[in-house]
């Protein structure tokens, strides 16, 4: 190995291990809220990353890409509803996302773009909901309404 390419791999490794630090150092100070928004963020980048893959035809990447955001929805967005809490807010999120993930499916067994545009619409306005709450702009009802 050239010493050229040596010096690639250990920036790229170092830049990816510093990155994966950074990500850590933020889930460890964040608010239960900013976690949920960050989830919010995983997915969407998860979905444009599986939109590329599908474009160029490679379907093992795109089934990854796909893969984590389905796990994003199902065991993080998912499940970290309280129901109890919730009531119906948390019943009518909790068929959203199951909905969404039926989406993703789709969209991974089908190369079906408009499945994949329609789950990445539905969590960017879920998620900026989120992101107005936390900002304490506006209040729950302004943002949910009637749900």
């Amino acid at each position: 190995m050239s010493s050229m390419r040596g010096a690639a791999a250990y920036s790229q490794g170092g830049v990816s291990s510093y990155a994966r630090v950074g990500v850590e150092s933020g889930v460890m100070s964040a608010s239960p809220h900013q976690l949920i928004v960050m989830l919010f963020d995983g997915a969407q980048v998860a979905m444009r990353t599986a939109r590329i893959h599908m474009q160029q035809g490679n379907a093992a990447a795109k089934g990854q890409a796909l893969s984590k955001a389905l796990d994003i929805v199902n065991n993080g967005l998912l499940a970290a509803l309280d129901r109890d809490k919730g009531g119906e807010l948390a019943d009518h999120l909790a068929s959203l996302y199951d909905y969404i993930a039926r989406l993703l499916l789709a969209a991974n067994l089908h190369n079906d773009e408009a499945s994949l545009e329609e789950a990445s619409r539905l969590l960017g306005d879920i998620g900026s909901a989120w992101q107005e709450i936390g900002r304490g702009d506006v209040s729950r009802d302004e943002v949910i309404g009637d749900a």
